[in-house]
């Protein structure tokens, strides 16, 4: 009887167990590195059952793959290394690097994950708390900002373009002003809070209109920041920042679907992030494949431009062909091409067979060579006029004559 008195163990409910989620570790101060010899407090929070028991056990801490002997919530440490913690039936917290220096100068950084919109404070600190003079912060070798004296280097809503490697500089005077030193590099990476959204497709609403659905999901660490969606048709806003992820667009509006996008942003609008075009298949119903990027749209600048593509109308070109020659020979005019709707109109099957071609082409190929001899003798003549004493001295070229005018009255002679 005794024993049952001295375990009693009051668990969850069924299932429950297994959907506990990691325990939170802390550093304080909030900082990776410390001097050798200094202390910092670890503090694991999650959830801890309530047990009574000969020895509690709701904690437990790891230094790399070291179980340590203590099992409260929070101790203290001073040894290098990689942390963990555990409560009772829930997964490994995520790790803690500490780093201990010898150095003068250090680069403190937070030990949290960083996001995106998250402040980024960043600490260049001298041996014993000692001020540093001359103060520069550097990301990937470039100096982002100089301090006479020790300060902070404070960024105060993060983007991803802040990750790095970052290191400072700066002077002490140990007991006199000491040449520039430099901390060692420390990377900071800011993660992505949440991916840029896509419009889609999300069902039919009941009076004929289409339901679209702005899809984006929070990190898991950030899920207690949830997001505000707007909803926009080219540049303007048909609905303005709030919970809602899905918008009707009307019955009207649904021939233009594809100059619908939405934008995602957190309440305090630090983190904003806009979709692409929604996108339509060949066939006219809407898909939820990511158009391509758009221009961005941030606040203050200038108003989306948008413009769909041009189909060309333009019919086929067609050239003319005169129906007489120079020297008065003349091309049947029942052959030459019609005007620019002809050519747009569909042809018979007999018009597209190669065969009816041919008599066109042999008739253009006699005229061809009548063409030919008649330039030849024309030549001969003006060269030799002589050689042809039955036409004279004067060589008369047939007069070249106009087309015919259906329902045009004939002209009367020259001399009428």
């Amino acid at each position: 009887m005794w024993v049952l008195a001295a375990l009693l163990l009051l668990v969850p409910s069924s299932g429950q167990a297994a959907t506990l989620e990691k325990p939170t570790l802390s550093v304080h101060p909030p900082w990776t590195t410390i001097f050798k010899g200094e202390r910092v407090t670890l503090r694991c929070d999650g959830y801890h059952p309530l047990v009574v028991e000969l020895r509690p056990i709701s904690t437990l801490w790891y230094l790399g793959h070291l179980l340590l002997p203590s099992h409260r919530r929070s101790i203290e440490v001073q040894t290098p290394g990689v942390y963990r913690c555990q409560t009772r039936g829930a997964p490994v917290s995520d790790p803690v690097h500490l780093s201990v220096s010898n150095d003068w100068l250090i680069l403190q950084v937070p030990y949290a994950a960083v996001f995106e919109g998250d402040p980024l404070v960043l600490r260049c600190r001298g041996w014993y708390d000692k001020v540093v003079y001359k103060l520069h912060y550097y990301r990937d070798g470039q100096a982002l900002r100089y301090f006479p004296s020790s300060a902070n280097y404070t960024v105060a809503q993060a983007r991803a373009s802040d990750s790095g490697l970052y290191q400072c500089s700066g002077t002490m005077r140990i007991p006199v002003e000491s040449a520039p030193m430099f901390s060692a590099k420390v990377a900071v990476t800011v993660q992505e809070l949440f991916p840029a959204p896509v419009l889609k497709v999300a069902g039919h609403a009941e009076a004929g209109g289409v339901v679209v659905r702005c899809d984006t999901r929070v990190h898991p660490r950030k899920r207690a920041a949830p997001l505000q969606f707007s909803f926009y048709k080219y540049s303007r806003a048909v609905r303005r920042f709030d919970w809602g992820a899905e918008y009707t667009v009307p019955a009207p509006e649904v021939d233009e679907l594809d100059s619908h996008w939405c934008e995602a942003a957190t309440a305090s609008r630090s983190v904003r992030k806009r979709s692409a075009w929604l996108q339509l298949r060949g066939t006219g119903s809407p898909t939820a494949a990511p158009g391509p990027q758009a221009a961005a749209l941030a606040p203050g600048n200038r108003q989306l431009s948008f413009q769909k593509s041009l189909v060309s109308t333009s019919g086929l070109s067609v050239t003319s062909v005169p129906n007489s020659t120079s020297v008065g020979l003349r091309v049947p005019t029942g052959r030459v091409a019609s005007a620019a709707p002809a050519a747009c109109a569909p042809r018979t099957p007999l018009e597209q067979s190669p065969g009816s071609l041919k008599p066109d082409v042999d008739q253009l190929l006699q005229e061809m060579r009548l063409l030919k001899s008649l330039l030849n003798r024309v030549l001969l003549e003006l060269r030799d006029p002589q050689a042809f004493p039955e036409r004279g001295a004067t060589l008369h070229t047939p007069p070249a004559r106009s087309a015919e005018v259906p329902g045009a009255p004939e002209t009367s002679a020259a001399g009428s």
